[in-house]
C-alpha cells in the first residue's frame, strides 16, 4: 500500500475530531466523535509508518497538512479569522514539511 493513502486517513480523522471540538463544548455527545478521529489518526498514521514512511516525514506531514486544513476549515465553518500573515504562514509551514519529506528520499 502507498503510505499516502493511510496518511490521507490519518489527517482526515485528525481534522475531523479537531473541528468538532468547539461544537462539542455545547454538545457533550459529539465528544465520541472527537475520541473515534484522534483514535482513527493514531491508527491510521501506525499504517502509515507500516507502509514505508519515515516516522519523522509522516508526523511532519501530519501536523502541517492538519494545521493548514484545520484553520482553512475553521474558517469557513466557524468565521474564524485568518489573516493574510497567517495564511503566508500556514503556506510556509506545509512547504518546509514538504521540503523535509523530499530531502528524506
Amino acid at each position: 500500500m502507498h503510505p499516502w493513502i493511510p496518511l490521507s486517513g490519518a489527517i482526515a480523522c485528525e481534522v475531523v475530531a479537531t473541528l468538532s471540538l468547539e461544537p462539542a463544548l455545547s454538545n457533550r455527545y459529539l465528544l465520541v466523535i472527537v475520541a473515534a478521529g484522534y483514535v482513527g489518526a493514531f491508527f491510521f498514521l501506525s499504517r502509515t509508518l507500516k507502509a514505508g514512511m519515515g516516522l519523522g516525514v509522516a508526523y511532519g506531514l501530519w501536523s502541517a497538512i492538519g494545521v493548514a486544513l484545520t484553520a482553512i476549515l475553521a474558517t469557513v465553518l466557524f468565521h474564524d479569522p485568518l489573516s493574510l500573515l497567517s495564511a503566508i504562514g500556514l503556506t510556509l509551514i506545509v512547504g518546509g514539511v514538504y521540503l523535509v519529506q523530499a530531502g528524506a528520499k
